[in-house]
């Protein structure tokens, strides 16, 4: 097994641990402030037809996928995945692909504390498209989102610039 090089991975680690210490902190924040001020299965009515704040329950996985799978389960795959990710972020060189295993690390987190500490996942936001429902959602799930958006844009990325021989511009052709 390689050793760590700290000198090379200690400051994008750091910045790493920041950034999630500050999305699980803002997650827990954001959650404990709505439990004060909505009450459970409350919407709150902040734009018309388009964005509600509420206050539910969710013992699924993301957007309520996967209900009645029991907590153990979810507990198990978020912490081997947390230790995926660990290893990933070691492995690679990549700034991008570490910044994106840091957001998905802090989404995964922050629901994991709810998991852990409520036996459930607390969510608030809910946004209408066409007056339809979206599924109702936290900042932990913000992290998850944007960290995959951000992993597959530097996957996509990486396949261009591999495909071109490293070179930054387009082709005009």
């Amino acid at each position: 097994m390689s050793k760590i090089n700290w000198k090379k991975k200690g400051p994008i680690a750091l910045s790493c641990l920041l950034l999630i210490a500050l999305m699980v902190g803002l997650d827990q924040w954001t959650k404990w402030a709505v439990a004060q001020s909505i009450s459970l299965g409350e919407k709150v009515e902040l734009i018309p037809y388009f964005f509600d704040l509420t206050n539910v329950r969710n013992t699924g996985a993301a957007f309520s996928f996967g209900e009645g799978m029991g907590m153990s389960f979810f507990i198990i795959v978020t912490g081997i995945a947390l230790v995926a990710m660990i290893y990933y972020f070691f492995k690679t060189d990549d700034v991008g692909i570490q910044w994106s295993l840091a957001l998905i690390a802090a989404g995964a987190i922050g629901n994991l504390i709810d998991r852990v500490t409520l036996g459930y996942v607390q969510d608030f936001f809910l946004f209408y498209i066409f007056k339809w429902p979206f599924p109702v959602f936290n900042v932990a799930d913000i992290c998850v989102c944007c960290g995959f958006g951000l992993l597959i844009l530097c996957m996509i990325m990486d396949e261009w610039k591999e495909k071109h021989g490293g070179k930054g511009k387009v082709s005009n052709a």
